[in-house]
């Protein structure tokens, strides 16, 4: 598989997650452990269906340990905390927090071997996270002190999946089928922290349960096998230079949906992410990338 087309792969997750917010906000009071469960199990079904139809497949789910342990926190950790900033916290304006983690791939990937950061990864930073600082300033509750946990819990997802990312790179021999094997092990990591800490809120109606079934066949489910690829085999910073239409088709839908309203602070933030992303990833704007046609 070329370059390119790993690329254009890893896009397709890209279009997904930026459905990811608006179908979380659809799931009502469902706690995020619970959700996580719940999601996984969908997305771990689609690749055993796989397996099913072609079982020379499964010789992918004998991985070691550190492996799984990888998949598996990886997967699971960057959910759980999503789930749970847009439980805590406006759903927008968590989301825009959250969707820091294309700008810290391309951040991150400056420290891989062969690779290091320059001036325009550092100011790019800052114009990111001044993006969060616009939100934080203009919180739409008019009470940052009643949304800070989940606008933590949005940051810690963001270094979650961009560590993931990054760090997928020393991982290159494990096929994308594993992912299977990640979400199943993140749907019981699921169950079992759910019914430690949570307490089971079913959906209450047709459009709750679509919502998680959405979630599970799309951004938390096919997304990760075609995001996988990408990493692994595309180019990664481009990805991350891409990834920032997601935060914009994330904003346009929850408005649209009426899980949030239009806001001067809201665009202004999400144009200073954006913009933040572009400037960081310039050099990957003056050339294309390898492998491209």
């Amino acid at each position: 598989m070329s370059p390119a087309l790993a690329t254009a792969i890893g896009s397709l997750a890209i279009l997904s997650w930026g459905l990811l917010a608006l179908f979380t906000a659809a799931t009502g009071a469902i706690p995020p452990f619970q959700l996580n469960a719940m999601c996984f199990a969908i997305g771990g079904a689609l690749g055993l269906a796989v397996m099913i139809a072609q079982p020379h497949r499964r010789a992918a789910l004998r991985q070691s340990w550190r492996v799984y342990a990888f998949g598996i926190g990886g997967l699971f950790g960057f959910h759980a905390l999503f789930f749970a900033a847009l439980k805590l916290a406006p759903p927008a304006e968590a989301t825009l927090i959250n969707y820091l983690w294309p700008l810290l791939i391309v951040l991150f990937s400056g420290l891989l071997p062969d690779e290091r950061l320059r001036s325009h990864h550092c100011i790019g930073a800052v114009i990111g996270f001044g993006g969060v600082v616009v939100l934080s300033g203009g919180d739409s509750g008019g009470d940052l002190g009643q949304h800070w946990p989940g606008y933590l819990c949005a940051m810690g997802s963001a270094l979650f999946w961009s560590g993931y990312s990054v760090l997928s790179r020393r991982f290159t021999s494990v096929p994308t089928d594993a992912v299977t094997g990640f979400c199943i092990g993140a749907s019981l990591l699921g169950i079992v922290t759910h019914l430690a800490f949570e307490t089971t809120i079913w959906p209450e109606d047709t459009v709750q349960w679509a919502a998680v079934l959405a979630l599970g066949l799309g951004p938390v489910g096919a997304a990760f096998y075609a995001w996988d690829i990408g990493c692994k085999r595309g180019d990664i910073r481009l990805l991350g230079v891409g990834a920032y239409s997601a935060p914009v088709i994330s904003t346009f839908t929850l408005i649209l949906a009426g899980f949030a309203q239009a806001s001067m602070t809201l665009w202004v933030a999400c144009f200073l992410i954006v913009a933040g992303a572009l400037v960081a990833s310039q050099d990957k704007l003056r050339r294309r990338p390898a492998g491209a046609r």
